[in-house]
């Protein structure tokens, strides 16, 4: 292998998932830090450790010569970005490349097409994939709109082309209000951007987020990994998240699956990618592609085999994929619960020091976490301190063991959403699968009121 030592530019649990891929594959790490993290678990263990900065992470995790004047004085001959920070930043993959240390990610003009939501869009129809039918450009005339509309199917939606935040944008029912609305988005529209130009889409009144994994070699050759379900969101963060999803069919997965391999080979993608869609009524629509490792990844990991982040370090090397298609058996079920450093109902953070810790553990139970006895948990970065993965053969054990391991969880000194788990995973509605998007925020509404 030709990467002999990895410098891994993040902190927290996924600074440590990297650098355990690494040492078992032979390779030695280089922790970056700030010094609010010196006493972090993967600076404990890395080879080599740098100080990068003050706490902020503007000054040390972002400051992009901090980190490669690391990489040079470590002599560290790979980077490996995680998630967050500078892993989706097209500008510093070029830096790293540049300097002839090897990015452990996707190739950066992916990572710049993939990062514009239009020029994403775009790619994503070229390459196949399918989006949220509606019209191609603006729209004036209420007959084109009406044609428009009775093509996709009501409801559909009118959206200020300028727009953002809700403004100018009107829910369609019926081709009877279609006029009115039109007019009413148009005005708010010019009111609020100067623009009054409209378009329309398909309004998804209540989808799900299922998301695909993706690999690609770099050179034509890609796989999928199946999806993962993320539809239990509050403020468009994933909250916890499983693989398979209860709602998508062997046909529909196999079927999607190649659809984004395909696209991915037509890219000839490098490295981990994921394709994240939106779906209601048996139909998948394209919202995004993230270009690098998720948050969720060990959820893919559990029924699969596959060691992801080996993966990602194997293809930046130059390898091959480890597996072909057909060797990838989906097996069992998992879960994923993000434990946070808040308040489990109000959510506000809750950093400190942890006087007492104690990891759920037993079979097929994984914790992700830099947590220990003693450290302080700095007010700074992301509150997400640990990740709880379980797996079980059916969905049915797999909830049964993430209960028990729920119980068992004990991070004493700060609040964490570890209470805020355990009531969920006794909804009815979780328990047998049938949530959206909208569901986690309208449940914890309705326990507020």
């Amino acid at each position: 292998m030709g990467i002999s030592r990895l410098l891994i530019a993040n902190r927290g649990e996924i600074a440590l998932r990297i650098h355990r891929a690494a040492h078992e594959m032979g390779i030695e790490t280089v922790a970056v830090h700030s010094t609010a993290d010196a006493d972090a678990m993967h600076v404990r263990l890395a080879d080599h450790a740098v100080c990068i900065g003050p706490p902020p992470a503007t000054d040390s995790y972002l400051n992009q010569a901090a980190i490669i004047s690391a990489a040079e004085i470590s002599g560290a001959d790979a980077i490996h970005p995680g998630y967050g920070f500078l892993s989706e930043n097209a500008q510093f993959a070029e830096v790293v490349e540049a300097h002839d240390v090897v990015w452990v990610g996707p190739k950066p003009e992916h990572i710049r097409t993939m990062g514009d939501k239009v020029a994403a869009k775009k790619t994503a129809g070229e390459l196949g994939l399918p989006l949220v039918p509606g019209s191609d450009g603006a729209v004036s005339e209420v007959e084109e709109a009406r044609k428009i509309a009775a093509e996709i199917g009501y409801p559909v939606i009118i959206k200020a082309a300028s727009g953002g935040g809700g403004r100018g944008m009107k829910v369609c029912d019926s081709p009877e209000k279609l006029e009115t609305l039109m007019q009413q988005a148009g005005s708010e529209a010019k009111a609020a951007f100067g623009d009054a130009t409209v378009y329309i889409e398909k309004y998804l009144g209540n989808p799900r987020h299922i998301e695909f994994q993706v690999f690609g070699d770099g050179r034509g050759g890609a796989i999928h990994l199946g999806e993962r379900d993320c539809s239990l969101q509050r403020r468009h963060q994933k909250v916890f998240e499983e693989a398979p999803s209860p709602v998508i069919t062997e046909e529909d997965r196999m079927r999607m699956g190649e659809v984004c391999a395909q696209a991915m080979r037509d890219m000839q993608y490098r490295g981990a990618g994921t394709i994240e869609f939106l779906w209601e009524n048996g139909e998948f629509y394209f919202i995004e592609m993230n270009t690098r490792l998720q948050v969720e990844h060990p959820v893919t990991e559990a029924i699969t085999g596959m060691d992801l982040v080996r993966e990602q370090i194997r293809i930046a090397d130059g390898r091959d994929l480890s597996v072909t298609q057909d060797e990838i058996e989906f097996q069992g079920h998992a879960i994923e619960c993000r434990i946070n450093a808040e308040d489990p109902w109000t959510f506000a953070p809750s950093p400190g020091k942890v006087t007492y810790y104690h990891a759920a553990g037993g079979m097929h139970v994984r914790v992700d976490s830099g947590l220990y006895a003693g450290y302080s948990i700095p007010p700074y970065y992301d509150s997400m301190i640990a990740k709880l993965i379980v797996f079980g053969r059916t969905r049915e054990r797999c909830i049964m063991r993430l209960r028990r391991a729920l119980e068992e969880m004990v991070v004493e000194g700060v609040k964490t959403s570890i209470p805020m788990h355990q009531e969920l995973i006794r909804e009815p509605d979780v328990l047998s699968g049938d949530y959206t998007i909208k569901w986690l925020e309208e449940w914890l509404a309705k326990r507020e009121g």
